[in-house]
């Protein structure tokens, strides 16, 4: 087993965890997030989510172990879920070939997106998000580690944009149900 393989697996086994610490279980959230990391690793579950989802990014794996940390709120709260789906909905597409420029390439060679990261983490600085910037930081440490081929493989996958999604859809829910009951 190769090392991006062996992360895959036991990032699958934690982000299951924090999965299930987000139910309402009350004092018993923490052991049931535990009992689920392990049986996401020993049972199965993790080789399924490998290979329904991929390898998961480092930066949902920094969420779901900020989660399972029970730190909150979660840095992924509405405006920077808004974001990142409003990003991916132009990155997926133009990356799967609707159109002439493949910006995952980019990726393998990433010196101009490393560049471009420049003025996100001054702006995350600026801002004041601490969170996102370690959150950064480690993401581009662990780039920088070979285990990843390419950069946006460490900074966002397809669960994640599943995430932001939802994160997006129930704000929007909420925000309808508020305006009904006025």
């Amino acid at each position: 087993m190769n090392a991006l393989a062996a992360y895959g697996l036991l990032a699958d086994g934690l982000i299951f965890g924090a999965i299930i610490s987000l139910l309402p279980l009350g004092p018993l959230r923490a052991r049931a997030a535990l009992v689920a990391t392990a049986v996401a690793l020993i049972g199965g579950i993790a080789p399924v989510m490998h290979g329904t989802f991929g390898t998961p990014s480092v930066t949902l794996l920094q969420l779901a172990l900020l989660q399972l940390a029970e730190r909150s709120p979660s840095p992924l709260s509405f405006k920077p879920a808004l974001g990142l789906l409003i990003f991916v909905t132009l990155f997926y597409p133009a990356a799967l070939g609707w159109g002439a420029f493949d910006p995952y390439a980019l990726g393998y060679q990433p010196l101009a997106l490393l560049a471009a990261l420049i003025p996100l983490a001054a702006a995350l600085w600026w801002r004041q998000q601490y969170s996102w910037l370690i959150i950064l930081a480690v993401d581009l440490a662990a780039y920088a580690t070979g285990v990843f081929a390419n950069l946006w493989d460490v900074l966002f996958d397809p669960l994640l944009a599943l995430l932001a999604l939802s994160i997006v859809a129930r704000q929007g829910v909420i925000r309808i149900i508020a305006s009904r009951i006025r």
